[in-house]
């Protein structure tokens, strides 16, 4: 959702951004300390962002949720995804699921089929084009649909989502505000944001903690239901792309729908594999973000050889008292001790000569003090550490 005057208004917005990305940070360093994050999750939230991606904006709001532990479905505009192909990949990259959100935002209701169709196609080619994967979760502008629209999301197998708590960050609203808009938020139950509003890239740290104090974590959207969920720890949904099973489209979540029944397709697709070739070298950079009872970690293989991998197995050994509990962009087994990560459909090659990988993964600790894993081998072959 928006409001009409979207290019204007993230002008006048940009001065304000920069500044709020200043403030995040600031703020970012003083929570990461205390607990942001729910050790045990009790329920799952939908967090969304709607208008992305841009270079303005997008790198902000993706950093204020990684240092926070958070992840959120990113409704890019098709235009925006042509446009800055870099950022689409910096979203998947962070952990986020990325959704469509049509090509030029204009109120669909009002179009013909073919244009809806349009609007809808040239996004979903946009998207994977920049390497987001084939979205299967559709957002419309304004949240306004009808029978029309249904029937098109149900050709691409697209589940439509509303939202059940509108934010109101398009309208101005205060930080306490979209701190207070997600304070209502329940299990399963999913929140319309935006990436452009400086309010809400300040408000993402408390949104966290808020979060944490209820016993509620950030969650993927399902394609099957539309409802927030435990995000996948393997490659079943990545980027908020199904690579695996079947998925039905066309359903609404939250909000208020006008018009006939929905109808859903289905679609098939994708597999993972891993293990494909050893590397000349390898680095791994690891850096976790911890807090009582429960961590982060964000991993980034770097390949230093001089042929491409294809298909890869991260080995590393979780120190005593650590667990995984959720993991995006890789498979990791078992969940303690000496673990496997292993690439997803969409990642499994690493280009020669410095290309990279990244995933990352969510867990729980207990003793007296957090560590690393102390070493890491690629495909069987020992790794620098970075």
């Amino acid at each position: 959702m928006r409001i009409a005057p979207h290019l204007s208004i993230r002008g006048l917005v940009t001065g304000l951004a920069v500044a709020a990305m200043a403030m995040a940070g600031t703020v970012s360093l003083g929570v990461n300390a205390t607990p942001s994050h729910a050790a045990t999750c009790n329920g799952y939230v939908g967090l969304t962002f709607d208008d992305g991606p841009s270079n303005d904006h997008t790198p902000a709001i993706l950093n204020a949720l990684k240092q926070n532990g958070l992840r959120a479905t990113m409704f890019n505009e098709g235009q925006y995804a042509a446009s800055y192909p870099a950022q689409v990949q910096a979203e998947i990259n962070a952990g986020m699921w990325v959704g469509n959100h049509s090509y030029t935002h204009p109120h669909l209701t009002q179009q013909s089929q073919a244009q809806i169709d349009s609007e809808i196609s040239r996004t979903q080619q946009a998207i994977s084009s920049a390497g987001g994967g084939t979205p299967k979760l559709f957002r419309p502008p304004y949240g306004e649909t009808n029978s029309t629209l249904k029937s098109v999301e149900a050709k691409y197998g697209l589940t439509e989502i509303i939202w059940d708590v509108d934010s109101q960050d398009w309208n101005g609203a205060s930080v306490d505000a979209i701190v207070q808009a997600n304070a209502q938020l329940g299990n399963g139950q999913v929140i319309l944001m935006h990436e452009w509003p400086a309010n809400t890239l300040t408000a993402i740290p408390r949104i966290a903690q808020g979060l944490a104090s209820r016993g509620l974590c950030a969650g993927m959207i399902s394609p099957q239901t539309g409802r927030a969920v435990a995000p996948d720890g393997g490659g079943t949904t990545t980027g908020g792309t199904t690579t695996g099973g079947t998925t039905t489209g066309g359903t609404t979540t939250g909000g208020s729908t006008t018009g006939g029944a929905t109808t859903g397709g289905t679609t098939t697709g994708g597999s993972t594999t891993g293990g494909g070739g050893t590397p000349g070298g390898c680095k791994v950079a690891y850096n976790p973000n911890s807090w009582p009872g429960g961590f982060t970690a964000d991993v980034t293989i770097t390949n230093t050889g001089s042929s491409a991998i294809n298909g890869w197995n991260l080995g590393f050994t979780l120190p005593s008292g650590q667990s995984v509990a959720n993991a995006w962009n890789a498979n990791i087994s078992p969940s303690s001790g000496a673990v496997t990560a292993s690439n997803v459909s969409f990642n499994g090659q690493i280009p020669a000569n410095g290309g990279t990988a990244s995933f990352g993964f969510q867990g729980t600790w207990s003793g007296s003090s957090f560590s690393k894993p102390a070493s890491f081998t690629l495909n069987g072959t020992a790794c620098s550490m970075a």
